[in-house]
């Protein structure tokens, strides 16, 4: 029986094996990664995080807390987390998590001011509606 070896192709995230429950992708940088303007959170999955070459920060929690990865570390991100990731040109991601993880189970919650982002106008009106509500839009796509 042979073995499959996988290495990444592509920038951005990139599924590489899926087996049973879980998946195992990598991520390079892409240009969406150049500015952060939402966080994410899976409601029925942690995620896995381990830097494989470059420089990446993991932003995580309502606070927006920075941890700077390390490499070949593990990084967990329990599920109902909120969470994005900056990295490097040069970075290289390996990253585990259920196979179904997807938007119908995720719920994304856009950022403001707080770090150097751009903000399209539809989402600066939306500012004073209550969390829950941006919420359901960003994830219908209403806003940016």
């Amino acid at each position: 029986m042979s073995i499959d070896i996988y290495s990444p192709d592509k920038d951005g995230y990139e599924i590489k094996h899926i087996f049973g429950t879980w998946r195992v992708a990598y991520l390079r940088y892409a240009e969406r990664f150049d500015r952060i303007t939402y966080l994410e959170r899976h409601l029925e999955t942690d995620e896995i995080f381990v830097l494989l070459q470059g420089k990446a920060v993991l932003l995580h929690g309502e606070n927006i807390e920075k941890t700077q990865m390390e490499l070949n570390k593990i990084y967990n991100i329990p599920k109902g987390t909120w969470h994005n990731i900056k990295v490097s040109k040069d970075a290289l991601i390996l990253i585990v998590e259920n196979a179904d993880t997807s938007k119908p189970n995720s719920e994304y919650m856009p950022i403001n001011t707080l770090m150097p982002l751009k903000l399209s106008s539809k989402l600066t009106r939306s500012r004073n509606l209550p969390i829950k509500h941006r919420l359901r839009l960003f994830s219908w796509g209403f806003l940016a």
